[in-house]
């Protein structure tokens, strides 16, 4: 019973986390940006949301160390800009987080091993919180 209730308590989590990932971006140039996990793995991601674009500069550049790790939608095939993976962030739903539920936490290498799997058990929503991630640079618009 424990355990069918942590797991529909993360369900629930997942679900709440999800339903605040579906604003709108505001119309903005995008900006690009690598990022890194535990695994020293290295990927890119897309963010249009001015403010969001300001919070990862920030980051970059030390002015703040509040939600340092990323959170949004995958979408399951390879961006342009992305081209190391088989999936990347939805543009429109990146976000940052300090602290998040452990059913949307996974490592580059895992996700892209289990891709077939996200959106059920595996990442609820397509939802993907790497606890580890961090921005390392700004990069080049492709």
């Amino acid at each position: 019973m424990r355990r069918l209730l942590t797991r529909l308590g993360g369900l629930a989590a997942a679900a709440m986390l999800t339903a605040g990932l579906t604003q709108p971006a505001h119309a903005a140039d995008p900006a690009y940006f690598e990022f890194t996990d535990i695994t020293r793995e290295r990927a890119v991601v897309r963010i249009d949301d001015p403010e969001k674009i300001r919070h990862a500069r920030d980051l970059l550049s030390g002015e703040t160390d509040e939600r340092p790790h990323l959170v949004g939608r995958i979408v399951k095939r390879q961006a342009p800009y992305n081209p190391g993976w088989s999936f990347h962030y939805n543009p429109e739903t990146v976000d940052f987080f300090d602290v998040a539920i452990e059913v949307c936490d996974a490592t580059l290498p895992y996700v892209e091993d289990h891709l077939d799997e996200a959106g059920g058990a595996f990442l609820p929503g397509l939802v993907w919180c790497p606890w580890t991630s961090r921005l390392t640079r700004e990069v080049p618009a492709p």
